[in-house]
């Protein structure tokens, strides 16, 4: 895989599935050859729409496909732990769209299968991938603000969306959190890593799911991250870090940021901005090819999303779960019984 083209696989046929291949075609070092859906007629139109040589009606083939070295995962997240873990079982690679699953019992399963089979695994949390985000992460590493005291932010959409809409349906791990709650989470968890403390409040919706959440996570250094969700209100979508001699903000669109602004105390705002060649979604392109660098290197997973980090966002979504009362069809009360590292 040194030289040739990387071969993937896509698992589903949403619209993140459509945004994602057209993104793969787009790339010289990708080619695209199959596609699988729960319907043949599904897969074969989405073929047919991409210029896909091979139209699966079923997972279990494109899993069983030798032809492909990786398999991209954009299933509802309520499907992720099965069908992931039916690429891995056949000894594919995968990369799962995020949220990873619907619990960290979930994730812990398709992190040890990946590890026990050899496979390479991620999450497709492209916002860590984006080169912007990581030049905040090493300024704020490199101690451009000082020692980090707190980190916002939110994740909004004004909505409304019909009981019938997923966002709202348990049965597919509807509500704010898992959708989009995830991204500042993730956010946070980044710059200050998993917090030793959760606490939260929700607003819950007659079917069961979140539809506003707000989570305060403690860290023993004394920093604290606000994050925010909705799916009733649409928000600023923003970020900020502060720390003790500075501070960074991200205006919206914080995953996926085209500028944001370093204050440094006694100092001039310093502007960073992204690449001009990088589009709104480049975030997508970016992933892929840190997906295809970890396999043409012979990684089973990335430095940039590792498996460790994506399984302590879980268990943080899961103890902000626990505190609002929100459990999705088959879960129990032990599957979210997490107490933050």
């Amino acid at each position: 895989m040194t030289e040739q083209r990387v071969r993937w696989g896509v698992l589903a046929t949403g619209g993140m599935a459509a945004t994602f291949t057209a993104d793969l075609v787009d790339l010289p070092e990708a080619e695209v050859v199959a596609v699988a859906s729960r319907t043949e007629a599904s897969a074969k139109a989405f073929a047919e729409r991409f210029g896909i040589a091979r139209a699966y009606g079923d997972w279990e083939s494109l899993a069983r496909d030798e032809d492909v070295d990786v398999v991209y995962v954009a299933t509802p997240h309520s499907a992720h732990r099965t069908a992931a873990g039916l690429c891995l079982e056949a000894g594919r690679n995968v990369l799962c769209e995020k949220p990873f699953t619907l619990n960290v019992r979930e994730a812990e399963e398709l992190v040890a299968l990946a590890r026990e089979r050899g496979s390479f695994l991620m999450e497709a949390m492209w916002m860590y991938c984006n080169p912007l985000v990581r030049r905040l992460k090493s300024l704020v590493d490199d101690g451009a603000i000082g020692e980090v005291r707190s980190v916002q932010a939110d994740f909004g959409l004004a909505g409304p969306f019909p009981p019938s809409h997923r966002l709202r349906d348990p049965a597919q791990g509807g509500g704010a959190l898992l959708d989009l709650g995830v991204y500042p989470v993730s956010f946070a968890q980044l710059l200050l890593g998993e917090p030793s403390d959760v606490a939260a409040r929700a607003v819950v919706s007659e079917e069961g799911v979140d539809l506003q959440t707000g989570a305060l996570l403690g860290y023993d250094s004394g920093a604290l991250a606000s994050v925010h969700c909705s799916i009733i209100g649409g928000t600023p979508n923003s970020a900020s870090v502060t720390g003790s001699r500075g501070r960074i903000d991200v205006p919206y669109g914080f995953f996926f940021p085209d500028r944001f602004v370093l204050h440094r105390d006694g100092r001039e705002p310093e502007e960073f901005g992204a690449d001009p060649a990088d589009g709104p979604r480049a975030s997508l392109k970016h992933e892929a090819r840190e997906v295809m660098r970890a396999l043409r290197a012979g990684e089973t997973e990335s430095p940039l999303v590792p498996l460790d980090g994506t399984l302590a966002v879980m268990r943080t979504l899961d103890a902000i779960r626990d505190r609002v009362g929100v459990r999705y069809p088959g879960e129990t009360e032990k599957d979210l019984q997490v107490t933050p590292a």
